[in-house]
């Protein structure tokens, strides 16, 4: 089973990655950052973990208030560096363990957590900015795979503290509980002590910083009953993201044994660093098994139900080049290109040729087999001038009328719109 080998809290702020980038090593100003940065990339090359499993706000760069969700964990196989604004930083992609993330999201949601997921998204400094200094990297990639969980700490109502302790427990089952042998840690990012906008732009607050520090190694529980204002007032508003260190907390033992700690502050933001080592057995092999009976348990029958396909991660990740080719028929543009050149738009198109064929058939059976979702399938019928209808009928084999002689009223429909009669 998968091991959770510790954990590690850094902060995110840009300024960790400006000053790499600019080769800020040796400068007296930025020297601090780097040191306490030492002892962590020694503890990666001696621990060697296969998945670093980072906490992190998006800064409102892959993510915007069109749909802003508390908790979203990434499912992909890559995850490329975002443009902030002033271009993408020049790093590698780093790759994704897309079957631990499936794993854990299925996980979550059987503990009752009501995560949402994401793929395609490229990450902003809130990864990259401390995996930059993390982990060695160069053109060919970087040596360890990443599960990135995304937290909306930025447009209120946010996730309390106590409710991310909560899922750094259930985070913990949901590693410990994955049947391959993979070491993997956690990463906590953002804070220390800032605040970013308004007339008090620019408060940090030390004292508050160091308890706590020392409240999250010894005391987590009291850390969970201040409300955001207190965090707020304590450590500044843009400071509160400070409750994701809480999720990683919530993920190791109630003892641990701290290893490494740093703090400095040269500018906006406290920069802090730590180390943290479990000191509590993992699940055993037979707690492991009831628990991940207990996630199949809300599915457990569905392969009785002939003709049935539910349309899991494991699906949607298998599907989601067709899906995605298909969701953009809702662009007008796209679709009008479509209907003009649609061997041309295929051929463009990142579809593999059975993709492409499946597509050009309008084979819609198959492509449910495939993975696409059939509420894609009834947006290529509407284009095609094909209705509803007839795609039920084809995914049962039948014709129309066949089909029809099932139903009460013989009535044809898609979500297609009126076409104008003048």
């Amino acid at each position: 089973m998968a091991t959770l080998i510790g954990a590690i809290a850094s902060s995110h702020t840009p300024t960790i990655g400006f000053a790499l980038d600019a080769r800020k090593q040796d400068d007296p100003a930025w020297k601090p950052i780097f040191d306490a940065y030492g002892p962590i990339r020694h503890w990666l090359e001696d621990k060697r973990p296969d998945v670093l499993l980072m906490i992190y706000n998006d800064h409102i760069t892959s993510f915007f208030f069109d749909h802003y969700s508390a908790f979203c964990l990434g499912v992909d196989d890559r995850y490329a560096v975002a443009d902030e604004g002033g271009g993408a930083r020049p790093m590698p992609p780093v790759a994704g363990d897309a079957a631990l993330s499936r794993h854990i999201l299925q996980s979550l949601m059987t503990d009752e957590f009501d995560m949402s997921s994401f793929r395609d998204k490229p990450l902003d400094h809130g990864i990259f900015s401390p995996l930059s200094v993390l982990l060695p990297h160069d053109a060919h990639g970087w040596p360890t795979q990443i599960v990135p969980l995304q937290v909306g700490v930025l447009q209120f109502p946010i996730p309390t503290a106590r409710r991310c302790y909560r899922l750094g427990q259930a985070l913990r089952r949901a590693i410990e509980s994955y049947p391959p042998d993979i070491k993997v840690a956690i990463v906590a990012t953002g804070g220390l002590s800032h605040q970013v906008h308004g007339e008090r732009c620019g408060f940090n607050n030390t004292d508050w910083d160091m308890r706590f520090l020392d409240l999250l190694e010894k005391d987590p529980e009291a850390l969970t009953r201040m409300t955001h204002v207190d965090y707020a007032r304590l450590g500044g508003m843009e400071g509160s993201e400070v409750i994701m260190w809480l999720i990683m907390r919530g993920a190791l033992s109630a003892r641990i044994r701290r290893v490494h700690q740093s703090y400095y502050l040269p500018s906006m933001t406290a920069i802090a660093t730590a180390i943290y080592e479990n000191e509590a057995a993992p699940m055993d092999e037979a707690d492991a098994a009831r628990h991940r009976d207990r996630m199949a348990d809300q599915l457990r029958g569905t392969d009785a139900l002939e003709g049935t396909y539910p349309y899991t991660q494991e699906r949607s990740a298998q599907g989601w080049r067709v899906n995605r080719f298909l969701h953009r028929l809702v662009d007008p543009d796209h679709r009008a290109r479509f209907l003009a050149d649609e061997a041309g738009e295929l051929a463009a198109a990142d579809l593999s040729e059975g993709e492409r064929d499946l597509i050009r058939r309008r084979d819609w059976r198959g492509l449910i087999h495939h993975g696409a979702i059939f509420f894609l399938l009834e947006k290529l019928g509407a284009v095609s001038g094909v209705s509803n209808l007839h795609i039920y009928a084809a995914m049962r084999g039948e014709t129309l009328e066949d089909f029809q002689k099932t139903r009460n009223q013989q009535v044809i429909y898609s979500v297609a719109a009126p076409v104008d009669q003048d």
